[in-house]
């Protein structure tokens, strides 16, 4: 009787983390859906921004992911100080405003200050949510529930790059802004509902002392080397070239239905489908991953097709090539992030959650910022092609260490098992 008791409480328990995690992400899916639309809109919109020049573009979608750098560490003092509450509540309010500036603020400084301060505000919301995703979870549950919360926030980007790309087509950078800054502020009673009020986070579990000497293994250094590589290529340079890549394979807008279709909307239904899909497929992907060596072998599918696809993206010369590619590779960035977040989410769960995961957070980071300035950065000196197959080898580059790692069986590969 009391064994049944026990598996009901833990049930309760799991059922109130589930729901925690599923309230965060969708506030940090409201959150993100001024930033998911300047990623499609502005490459190809620019002028109309205020802006002057190309590299302006690669600056303003860079400075966030810059600022979050000396940022993060500072998130991580703030979580073990305050409630996560106050936390999410400042994290929604800095993104409505940042939002709402997109559209009011025709003046290249300004939106700088902006994209600086919706760096804050996502180091805020992503840190928050990996230490929810710990915290209700175990290693059987670990990856699905990484999935869960990756799926469900991505809904913001599905909104914010689909609704995002063809509003502005349509209309303008003001009417969209000003409606998406809307939509979040209906997010901050969610604060409130969702997000508990009195937890505080501890900065490892208990015994969890012993295993900071694990902190720096082989094993946690590829993690994060490969964390870096998420952030720029995914949440880098694909999603901020996408649209170029895409206008350099049409020749003029097409019309459906009295629509005009542009190479921003394009891009931004195929950013959406990732995010249409994600909410399943990640999940699914996460339930897999219970053991280190599922992780290793999930890692090197997603990181040499991945190679392959981007060389394949560089060099595509027709739209009847390049748009399959691209939906395969948005499935392999699916696995890629959902596999990169669960190996740091459990590392951190056995070391020290804190320290773990605000590294993680940097890295990925520090990856976001460098792709989209390298990337126009080369755009203005180079092709696209070029672009693309230097990512698909840094694919390759990190698939072979892994690759190395794991049949070496190197020093601090088995902590995780």
């Amino acid at each position: 009787m009391k064994k049944g008791t026990n598996k009901h409480r833990s049930g309760e328990t799991s059922d109130v983390g589930k729901k925690q995690i599923i309230g965060i992400a969708f506030i940090t899916a409201a959150s993100v859906l001024g930033d998911a639309m300047l990623l499609i809109a502005l490459p190809i919109y620019w002028k109309d921004a205020g802006l002057d020049s190309l590299w302006q573009v690669g600056v303003l979608l860079s400075v966030n992911r810059f600022i979050r750098l000396p940022v993060n560490p500072l998130i991580g003092l703030f979580y073990q100080h305050f409630h996560r509450r106050t936390g999410i509540m400042i994290a929604v309010c800095l993104a409505v405003l940042t939002t709402a500036s997109y559209g009011w603020m025709a003046n290249f400084w300004l939106l700088l200050l902006m994209r600086a301060i919706w760096g804050i505000s996502w180091s805020l919301l992503r840190l928050g949510g990996y230490l929810s995703v710990i915290e209700a979870s175990n290693d059987s549950n670990r990856g699905q529930y990484v999935g869960l919360y990756n799926g469900l926030w991505g809904l913001g980007g599905l909104t914010g790059m689909l609704a995002g790309g063809m509003l502005i087509d349509q209309t303008s950078f003001l009417f969209t802004s000003s409606l998406f800054a809307f939509i979040g502020l209906l997010a901050i009673p969610a604060v409130y509902w969702f997000i508990p009020s009195n937890h505080q986070e501890s900065s490892s579990k208990p015994g969890a002392q012993s295993a900071v000497r694990k902190w720096w293994s082989v094993h946690t250094w590829l993690v994060l080397g490969t964390g870096g590589v998420v952030g720029i290529m995914v949440f880098g340079l694909f999603a901020t070239t996408l649209s170029q890549l895409i206008a350099g394979n049409i020749s003029t807008d097409w019309s459906v239905g009295g629509f005009a279709v542009g190479a921003a909307t394009i891009a931004g239904v195929i950013q959406a489908v990732r995010w249409g899909w994600d909410p399943f497929v990640a999940p699914m992907i996460g339930k897999a991953l219970t053991t280190h060596r599922a992780m290793v072998r999930s890692l090197l599918v997603v990181l040499f097709s991945g190679g392959f696809v981007f060389l394949l993206l560089g060099n595509a010369a027709s739209l009847t090539i390049l748009l399959p590619a691209l939906l395969i590779f948005q499935l392999i960035s699916t696995g890629f992030v959902t596999t990169s977040d669960t190996m740091a989410a459990s590392t951190a769960a056995k070391t020290d959650r804190i320290k773990m995961m605000t590294a993680y957070t940097i890295i990925v980071d520090v990856g976001a910022a460098l792709g989209p300035l390298i990337s126009f950065f080369l755009l203005d000196i180079t092709s696209i092609a070029l672009v693309y197959t230097l990512a698909g080898i840094i694919f390759f580059a990190v698939g072979l260490c892994w690759l190395i790692a794991y049949a070496t069986n190197s020093s601090g590969f088995k902590h995780e098992g």
